[in-house]
């Protein structure tokens, strides 16, 4: 059994962290490798055990050794529960607290060793010319709009005839920006869905806002046809006045995240509204 540890100090960056680190635990040719769970070295090992084929488990507080099988103890659902485990991969690598690293260190005889990456090799990327957001054409996400229109899942349902409208609602929906200047943004649900891709060209992921996507800053925000539930309002916490306009009187809109909620067809006002303009 071999037991290798590593420390890594002062300042870094990822790109040389990575490579460095995942060097380090092949050509030690240890079985189990030992790092302290400094923010530098969290920020990399993932990526590193990826490189060297290893296995990684972080916060670990304790490990025993007992001839070829090697436990570890973590605390799980809020330091309530102290588990312990062990793995069959190897190499597997070990990221301790960092106030107990030297610890564990010297209570399996394992003497850190200092890793100095070596300086990150300089890009050979080129910019050969910028394609705005959506379908290449102009731009739908302009920061310094004062508005934010949000368009939603609910402008490719059925409408009350029964039927989609997807090259009306592109329209209505590509008016209303042209015509008042706002940014656009979409609920993940729209940008999402396949069968609106060939209508909506001029949206992409890029335009989602929420989730996964951006927590823009414009003084007022609009939303059509969105649900408005928790994880679509975080990305609102900047914006200063929020306005939406969906037929469902209960949405999650109405649940006291919108200033002023108008129950009605999206449809119907952002036509008319384009037509004022």
């Amino acid at each position: 059994m071999k037991i290798a540890a590593f420390n890594l100090s002062g300042q870094g960056s990822f790109a040389q962290d990575a490579p460095a680190l995942a060097d380090a635990v092949k050509s030690s040719g240890a079985d189990i490798v030992l790092l302290p769970g400094t923010s530098r070295v969290r920020r990399a090992v993932g990526a590193a055990a990826m490189r060297a084929g290893a296995e990684v488990d972080t916060n670990v507080v304790d490990l025993s050794i007992d001839g070829e099988t090697v436990t570890a103890q973590r605390w799980l659902y809020r330091q309530r529960i102290l588990a312990t485990f062990s793995r069959a991969a190897r190499p597997w690598v070990v990221v301790t607290d960092p106030s107990l690293f030297a610890g564990i260190c010297e209570k399996v005889g394992a003497a850190p060793a200092a890793l100095d990456p070596a300086p990150a090799a300089s890009s050979r990327t080129t910019v050969n010319g910028l394609v705005a957001a959506g379908g290449g054409g102009e731009s739908t996400i302009r920061p310094d709009a004062k508005l934010l229109f949000v368009a939603g899942a609910g402008w490719t349902k059925k409408q009350a005839d029964g039927a989609t409208h997807l090259d009306e609602a592109a329209a209505t929906i590509t008016g209303f920006l042209a015509k008042s200047g706002a940014s656009l943004g979409s609920s993940k649900s729209l940008v999402d869905m396949p069968e609106a891709a060939e209508a909506f060209k001029f949206m992409s992921h890029m335009n989602q806002v929420g989730q996964t996507g951006a927590t823009p800053r414009h003084a007022k925000g609009l939303s059509t046809c969105c649900h408005g539930e928790e994880p679509h309002v975080v990305g609102w916490r900047f914006i200063g006045e929020r306005r939406a306009v969906n037929l469902d009187a209960n949405c999650g809109w109405a649940q006291g995240k919108a200033d002023v909620l108008y129950v009605a067809d999206a449809f119907e006002v952002m036509r008319k509204v384009n037509e004022l303009l």
